[in-house]
């Protein structure tokens, strides 16, 4: 099976956004907005194929962002040429995570967890001594080019201790670093940061 035949989670961008009246650019962190957005993708959320969904911004797919902190500092990957999404080459990210497929028997809020963590389990390998605390940040939306206008980021962080160590796995594909959230302002980093990422830097630094 090929990625665009995946079944993935949509919800109608009507409910997500109440006929646009919470429509925004950018990160929203106002935690009614985000209640009420997330209320809406949970109770009418459907199944849809990917390749379909990619091309129907009347529904908005849900997808997990993840950023990595660890004190001052964010976990910053570059996909390289042996990746997919060769539009995305050569960019920076912040975020891990990726489309949300159905779980028969849970709810969205555990549909959503175990989504999350089967990303961040295929892409990173992280060696933490201390519970790992993850934050609820806001969430993306960008209206302003074809790809954002079908997604929406349900954004978090996850806090790591002072010495953390983490990896990527398919080191093929993807290099990461750790950077300082203020660094990645500076504009040889923040040009090459994919929209999102730009949108998340100006919240973290």
């Amino acid at each position: 099976m090929g990625k665009m035949d995946e079944i993935i989670l949509v919800a109608p961008r009507t409910r997500v956004f109440q006929n646009e009246t919470l429509a925004f650019n950018g990160v929203n962190s106002e935690e009614e907005t985000i209640n009420t957005i997330m209320k809406e993708i949970e109770e009418h959320f459907e199944q849809m194929r990917r390749g379909d969904a990619e091309e129907n911004p009347d529904f908005k797919q849900p997808i997990p962002y993840v950023v990595i902190k660890r004190e001052d500092e964010v976990y910053v990957y570059e996909r390289l040429h042996g990746g997919g999404e060769t539009r995305l080459h050569h960019k920076l990210s912040l975020g891990f995570g990726g489309h949300m497929n159905f779980i028969e028997g849970k709810n969205f809020a555990e549909i959503l967890k175990e989504n999350t963590d089967r990303e961040l389990d295929e892409e990173l390998s992280i060696q933490e001594a201390d519970k790992l605390e993850m934050k609820t940040l806001g969430l993306i939306n960008d209206d302003d080019n074809s790809v954002g206008r079908v997604h929406i980021g349900l954004l978090s962080a996850l806090e790591l201790s002072p010495g953390a160590h983490v990896e990527v796995k398919e080191t093929d594909q993807i290099s990461g670093k750790w950077m300082k959230a203020s660094d990645l302002k500076k504009p040889e980093y923040f040009d090459r940061l994919e929209t999102w990422s730009q949108f998340v830097v100006n919240i973290l630094a």
